[in-house]
């Protein structure tokens, strides 16, 4: 029941990693977090274990998704690749300050974390776009901040990078493509790290590697890499309004749930 439960969330995860760029860690982190606490793991590390197995799915989910969009051109390599340079840095960091925060707080801080972001993507809360897309520094800056934070917050930086992008001029349609792109860095460097950080960890279950959990990475997987396909297809047929609209309620659904 537990791995057929893992296959159908690998389908959610894949169709909101198509259809907003966000990796699917949205959807799999509250989940997880309910699975792993009805299987009796230990409260102290079950957020994590929850946070490093959602970021390497992440790298299955993202690869279709990000495949389906470079078809449709809509990935903007240039910002990707200087992104990803203080994403690297941001992601390691990230994956530090989450082992030092303790797991129930840690649920907390995605929690509001979430519903803020749904907040600002429903009703548009951020200043006018700006001339255009920013320059070298400043994308590796900001790589560096959305690193750093999605590794926390186990997703794959799409509720950040995509108003980010947004912000800075780019379609919606481009920014969740791009995102999408950006995600596959900040999995690999995040899901590194915390399998890394939580090696030696006494309270891990069996099939653990580090704060990764074999048995709910390959479940997901499996079916994540298929749907995130129909999800990225889906991205370029609705109007930006209504994928704004629908990326709020989910981030929203998400936060009630972690606060409650």
């Amino acid at each position: 029941m537990e791995f057929a439960l893992y296959l159908i969330l690998g389908g959610f995860a894949g169709i909101t990693a198509g259809l907003f760029g966000v990796g699917g860690g949205l959807i799999i982190v509250p989940v997880l977090v309910f699975s792993f606490t009805a299987q009796g793991i230990d409260p102290l590390i079950l957020t994590h274990l929850a946070v490093g197995t959602s970021l390497a799915t992440i790298v299955f989910t993202s690869l279709n998704s990000i495949l389906t969009h470079h078809r449709q051109g809509a990935v903007r390599w240039a910002v990707v690749r200087w992104m990803t340079l203080g994403i690297l840095i941001g992601a390691a960091l990230g994956s530090l300050t989450a082992a030092a925060i303790q797991g129930p707080m840690l649920q907390k801080i995605i929690g509001v974390f979430a519903i803020t972001i749904a907040v600002q993507m429903g009703f548009s809360l951020q200043p006018k776009s700006s001339a255009g897309v920013p320059g070298k520094p400043v994308l590796t800056g900001a790589g560096i901040v959305i690193g750093w934070a999605s590794a926390i917050f186990g997703i794959g930086g799409g509720s950040l990078t995509v108003p980010f992008l947004t912000w800075r001029s780019v379609p919606i349609q481009q920014a969740v493509a791009t995102s999408a792109a950006c995600g596959m860095p900040i999995a690999i460097a995040g899901a590194l790290s915390f399998a890394v950080v939580g090696w030696q960890d006494a309270h891990l279950p069996e099939w653990s590697l580090g704060f990764v959990y074999l048995p709910a990475l390959v479940g997901i997987a499996i079916t994540s890499m298929y749907f995130a396909r129909i999800g990225a297809q889906l991205a370029h047929r609705l109007s930006p309004l209504v994928l704004r609209r629908l990326f709020a309620l989910l981030l929203l659904g998400v936060g009630i749930n972690f606060l409650i």
